[in-house]
């Protein structure tokens, strides 16, 4: 949560000639992870031509100076006990109560997340197979990933991401299964999320995708023409040996 208010002076110049405008603006925010007061920085910046003068951080408790004007009035402002009070006071009176309501306010909100089943080349190991359930922009944070197989919950070789933060609020989640396929079998992966009434089901479809159909087209294709050359090859092969004379050497 961030408060901004800005002023800049200024002033005409006269004909011909031009005065540098002046910037100067304060800054006050809440940095927080938790709704709960020792989780939460209160900080008070002013700034002079984009450039920080001075800070108030309830963490140091005191005013620091950035810069001569900045040193300045910090030595001056930390000698007064009732003016320091109040700005340590404003960690509670002012963030406290703010981000209370937009804790909560974030906390009842959720996005629905995208889950993709996905076949992966394993890596050396014991299985022929593995399988990747990506789970996409949620929120909140929490989320529960796991595997089933014909219906019963697979605890084995399963290696899961932790939730990784996109940057804007959203998560995302990797969960990986190897496995020696089964005919018949049916494999799930299993997603529970705030988002969700009920655990999102979303079953493993083994049918090939247009991509690998036609690579298994050209490979055949490329495999059909060499048998052919080699027939024919072997044909000629036959016709010139039945065509030649054999003579004795001795």
């Amino acid at each position: 949560m961030t408060a901004v208010i800005t002023a800049e002076f200024g002033g005409d110049a006269p004909p011909g000639k031009s005065f540098d405008a002046f910037l100067h603006y304060d800054l006050s925010k809440c940095v927080f992870t938790s709704s709960e007061l020792p989780d939460i920085e209160y900080i008070h910046s002013y700034y002079f031509n984009k450039m920080e003068d001075i800070r108030f951080n309830s963490t140091v408790g005191k005013w620091v100076g950035y810069t001569d004007h900045g040193i300045y009035n910090a030595e001056l402002w930390n000698n007064d006990p009732a003016d320091l009070a109040r700005w340590r006071a404003q960690k509670e009176t002012y963030c406290k109560h703010n981000i209370e309501m937009d804790y909560q306010d974030a906390l009842d909100k959720t996005a629905e997340p995208t889950v993709r089943l996905t076949s992966v080349t394993p890596p050396s190991g014991r299985h022929p197979a593995m399988l990747m359930c990506s789970v996409y922009n949620f929120y909140p944070k929490y989320i529960s990933v796991t595997w089933l197989r014909d219906g019963q919950p697979v605890t084995s070789d399963v290696t899961s991401t932790d939730e990784l933060a996109n940057g804007d609020w959203y998560y995302q989640i990797h969960s990986h299964l190897e496995y020696t396929p089964r005919s018949g079998e049916k494999i799930t992966c299993m997603v529970e999320h705030a988002s969700f009434p009920s655990p999102k089901k979303v079953d493993w479809n083994p049918s090939m995708s247009q991509s690998d159909r036609n690579k298994i087209a050209i490979g055949a294709s490329g495999l059909l023409l060499g048998l052919i050359l080699s027939l024919a090859g072997l044909i000629y092969y036959k016709r010139k040996a039945r065509g030649r004379v054999l003579v004795p050497t001795s």
